[in-house]
C-alpha cells in the first residue's frame, strides 16, 4: 500500500491565513533529494499533500455543553501530593456539594476530610489498601515483614519531576523497589472509583453504575502536556472512562477549579486577611487565628453533614468585579504551587485565562525537606538514609509527628514545639554510631534544637518557622515575577487556596507583600476549595472560556525554496521544482488565547489520484517561534492515517479534499482528518508520551 507524508505546500506568508490567497501547487516526487541531510520529510516517503485551502477558525462552543445531561451525577477526585479526596453533585440537585464519607484512621488535630495520598501493595505487588488504612496497616507490620511490602507516599510529584514521562516511567516505594507509575495511579484511581460508587449506591438504595458518572480528575495547571495526559491513561486502566467515551472523564486544572469556587463565595465563607487593622501589614492573631477559628467551627459543622450547599449566585466579593477585572489564584498544595490569572467576563461571570500558568514545586513538601536536612545535620545523612530503609514504617511514624507539629507552626508562637522520635530510631541510632541520639544533639552545635528526656526533638518556634523560609520565599519570589508583568497589573484579588494555605505562616508572607497591592481573599474550606470548584466544573465544564494553550502545535510542510532566506540543507528538488522540506506550519502559538472548543481547520488534496493512504503528522514546541519540524524542542505528538479506499465505484473530485480539523481549548487536544468523498474520518489524541 503506498502511503503519503503530511507535507503540503504554501509559499504564503501571510500573517493572517484568512487573507492568503496564494495558489497551492503539487509536487512531484521521482528524484532523489539533493543533500543527504537527513530529515523526517525525506524518511517518509512520498510528499504528497497540498493545502487546497488556507486554515480558518470555527468557534464551536456548544458541542460540550449539551454532553453531561446523561450523566445521573458528578464526581470530582482531588488526587494531591500529600492528601487526596472526592466530592460529588447529582446533576438534578447542583446546589448541593457532597463531600466523602469520613475516613476510617487520621491523626489527632489533623482534618480528615481528605485521606493521605499513600498506597500499600502486598509483597506480590497485588493492591492492599490506600490512604490511612494504608499507612496503619505499614505501621503495624514487623519491621522486617514491611521489608517486603510496597508502600509509597508523595508519588504524585514524580509526575512533575519527570522530563521523559512515559506509560513505562517507575516509581520508587519505601523499601527501594521499584514499580510502574502508571500502575500505581491507576491502583489509586480505582480504589476512589470503587469508594464513590459504594457511597452512591447506598444513598441511592440500589446499584450504582460507573456509566451513570461523569468523572472530574484535578491537576495542576503548570503540569506539562505529558503528565495531564498520563492521568487521563491511568483513569483509563482504572475504569473511569474509556478512550472511545473519552467525555466521561474531565482533567480540570486545579487552580480554575479553585477560580469556579471562589465566583460563589459569600463574606461568612472567606477570610479577608486585607480587611483586618494590622500591625506591620499583619497582626497574627487578629487575622488569621480569629479567622480559622471560625473556620474551624464552619468546617465542623460541615463535617457532620459533609453536604454544602453552592447558592446559584454570584458571592459578595464576585459582585463587585466588573467585565475586565482580574484576579490571581495561588494554589499552594503539597507538592506545588500554581499560579493562574483570570479576568471575569459579563453577564455571565465566564472566566478567561489571562496569563499561562505558572508555578513550581514549592509546595509544602519543601518544609518536608528542609526538616530531613536538619535530620542530616544532626544525625549524618548516611544515617538517615540508611534508617529510611532498614525501618521504612519508622520513618514513616516521624514524618507523621513532624507533619502535625508543623501544623501548629505559627508566626506569633512562642513556646518549642516537641517531635517525638520513634523508639526504633533512637535504638538504631546507638546501634549504628555507637552513641547516644542525645550526644549527637549536643556534637552537632544546632543551637535550636535541644533533646527533652521523654524522647521528643524541642524545636525553637523560630527553628520551625526557618523551615518554612526557603519554600515559602520561593513562593513570594515567583509571585513578584507575576505581578511585574502588563497582564497582572491592576489585580483586585489574590484568592489563596490549597492545602498549603492554611499555614499562617504563609498568609502572613502573602499579606505582607502583596497587602497594599490587592485585596488578599482566603476560603475558609481552603483544603476542599479545589475539590468543590471541581465538582462545579463538571456541572458546567462551559464555564472556562478562554485558556492559554501552553504549547505551539502545527504540522510538515514544504515551501518554494528562496535563496538566502532558507537553510541549503533543507533544499529537495523534485521535478525540477526546488522545495525546502520541514517547514513548521503553525496551527496555533504558544500562550495564544484560544476560546473553549475552538477548532482550526485546513483543507489539503494529495498530489496523486492514486494515493491509498495519507499521513498526517502533528507535532508541538513549547517555543512559538518555531521554523522547522528538525528545530531543537520539536517533539512529534500525533500522526493521523486516513484511508482512502473504497471509492472505484463513485466520482471522486478532481482535487479531492481532504479536512485536518484540530479542537484547542480543553485540557486535552483532539485531531481529525475527513475525506470529504468518501466522508472516511480518523480521529487522534495528541499523545505525548509514545513519541
Amino acid at each position: 500500500m503506498e502511503s503519503v507524508g503530511v507535507y503540503g505546500f504554501c509559499g504564503c506568508k501571510a500573517k493572517n491565513k484568512m487573507k492568503c490567497d496564494s495558489r497551492w501547487e503539487i509536487a512531484a516526487s521521482e528524484t532523489a533529494p539533493t543533500s543527504a541531510y537527513s530529515s523526517p520529510a525525506r524518511s517518509l516517503g512520498d510528499t504528497g499533500i497540498t493545502p487546497l485551502s488556507p486554515s480558518h477558525i470555527v468557534n464551536d462552543t456548544d458541542s460540550n455543553v449539551s454532553e453531561q445531561q446523561s450523566f445521573l451525577v458528578v464526581v470530582a477526585v482531588d488526587f494531591g501530593t500529600t492528601s487526596s479526596g472526592y466530592a460529588y453533585s447529582f446533576t438534578k440537585e447542583p446546589e448541593c456539594i457532597h463531600v466523602m464519607r469520613r475516613w476510617e484512621g487520621g491523626d489527632p488535630g489533623v482534618s480528615n476530610q481528605k485521606t493521605p495520598t499513600t498506597i500499600l501493595l502486598t509483597p506480590e505487588r497485588k493492591f492492599h489498601s490506600f490512604g490511612y488504612a494504608a499507612r496503619d496497616f505499614y505501621h503495624d507490620l514487623d519491621p522486617n515483614e514491611a521489608k517486603q511490602w510496597l508502600y509509597l507516599e508523595k508519588f504524585k510529584m514524580k509526575l512533575h519531576t519527570t522530563g521523559d514521562l512515559t506509560m513505562d516511567t517507575d516509581l520508587t516505594a519505601a523499601n527501594g523497589k521499584k514499580v510502574k507509575a502508571l500502575e500505581i495511579f491507576a491502583y489509586a484511581l480505582q480504589y476512589f472509583k470503587e469508594q464513590a460508587l459504594k457511597e452512591l449506591s447506598d444513598q441511592a438504595g440500589s446499584e450504582f453504575e460507573n456509566s451513570d458518572v461523569r468523572w472530574v480528575i484535578t491537576v495542576p495547571a503548570i503540569w506539562k502536556q505529558p503528565a495531564k495526559q498520563f492521568m487521563r491513561q491511568a483513569a483509563y486502566q482504572a475504569g473511569l472512562a474509556s478512550p472511545e467515551n473519552s467525555e466521561q472523564l474531565i482533567i480540570a486544572l486545579e487552580p480554575e477549579a479553585a477560580s469556579i469556587y471562589c465566583r460563589k463565595l459569600r463574606l461568612h465563607q472567606m477570610i479577608e486577611l486585607s480587611s483586618k487593622a494590622a500591625v506591620n501589614g499583619y497582626s497574627g492573631s487578629d487575622t488569621v487565628g480569629a479567622g480559622f477559628t471560625q473556620a474551624k467551627e464552619h468546617i465542623r459543622r460541615n463535617r457532620q453533614s459533609r453536604t454544602f450547599l453552592v447558592e446559584n449566585v454570584i458571592g459578595e466579593i464576585w459582585s463587585e468585579l466588573e467585565e475586565g477585572d482580574k484576579y490571581v489564584v495561588v494554589d499552594s498544595g503539597g507538592g506545588t504551587v500554581d499560579l493562574t490569572v483570570h479576568q471575569i467576563r459579563l453577564p455571565e461571570g465566564h472566566l478567561k485565562e489571562l496569563y499561562k500558568a505558572t508555578g513550581g514545586p514549592y509546595g509544602s513538601l519543601g518544609v518536608d525537606y528542609e526538616f530531613e536536612k536538619l535530620l542530616y545535620k544532626i544525625f549524618g545523612e548516611d544515617f538517615i538514609e540508611q534508617f529510611k530503609i532498614k525501618r521504612p514504617a519508622a520513618w514513616v511514624d516521624l514524618m507523621i509527628a513532624f507533619e502535625s507539629r508543623k501544623r501548629a507552626a505559627a508566626p506569633d508562637r512562642t513556646n518549642p514545639l516537641n517531635i517525638t522520635l520513634p523508639f526504633s530510631f533512637i535504638d538504631y541510632y546507638k546501634k549504628f554510631r555507637g552513641h547516644s541520639v542525645e550526644h549527637a544533639l549536643r556534637k552537632s552545635n544546632v543551637d535550636f534544637v535541644k533533646w527533652s528526656s521523654q524522647g521528643m526533638l524541642r524545636m525553637s518556634p523560630d527553628a520551625m518557622n526557618a523551615l518554612f523560609k526557603p519554600t515559602i520565599d520561593s513562593i513570594i519570589e515567583h509571585l513578584r515575577d507575576l505581578f511585574q508583568k502588563p497582564e497582572v497589573s491592576t489585580v483586585k484579588f489574590l484568592f489563596l487556596v490549597g492545602g498549603f494555605a492554611e499555614a499562617p505562616l504563609l498568609q502572613q508572607a502573602v499579606q505582607a507583600a502583596f497587602g497594599d497591592q490587592c485585596r488578599i481573599i482566603i476560603p475558609q474550606d481552603v483544603g476542599l476549595t479545589i475539590l468543590k470548584g471541581a465538582v462545579l466544573f463538571g456541572l458546567d465544564p462551559a464555564v472556562i472560556k478562554v485558556r492559554r494553550s501552553p504549547l505551539t502545535y502545527g504540522v510538515g510542510v514544504l515551501n518554494r525554496y528562496v535563496e538566502g532566506k532558507h537553510p541549503p540543507e533543507k533544499l529537495l528538488v523534485k521535478d525540477g521544482t526546488r522545495w525546502c522540506t520541514d517547514v513548521f506550519d503553525k496551527f496555533i502559538s504558544a500562550d495564544q488565547s484560544v476560546a473553549l472548543g475552538e477548532l482550526v481547520k485546513r483543507s489539503y488534496t494529495p498530489a496523486k489520484p492514486s494515493q491509498l493512504v495519507i499521513v498526517i503528522n502533528i507535532y508541538s514546541s513549547e517555543h512559538d517561534n518555531v521554523s522547522f519540524i528538525t528545530d531543537p524542542g520539536v517533539k512529534k505528538c500525533g500522526t493521523l492515517r486516513l484511508d482512502l479506499t473504497g471509492t472505484s465505484g463513485t466520482a471522486v473530485p478532481a482535487r479531492r479534499e481532504i479536512q485536518t480539523l484540530m479542537q484547542f481549548g480543553d485540557t486535552e487536544i483532539k485531531a481529525t482528518a475527513i475525506d470529504i468523498a468518501t466522508s472516511k474520518s480518523v480521529k487522534v489524541g495528541i499523545d505525548f508520551l509514545n513519541y
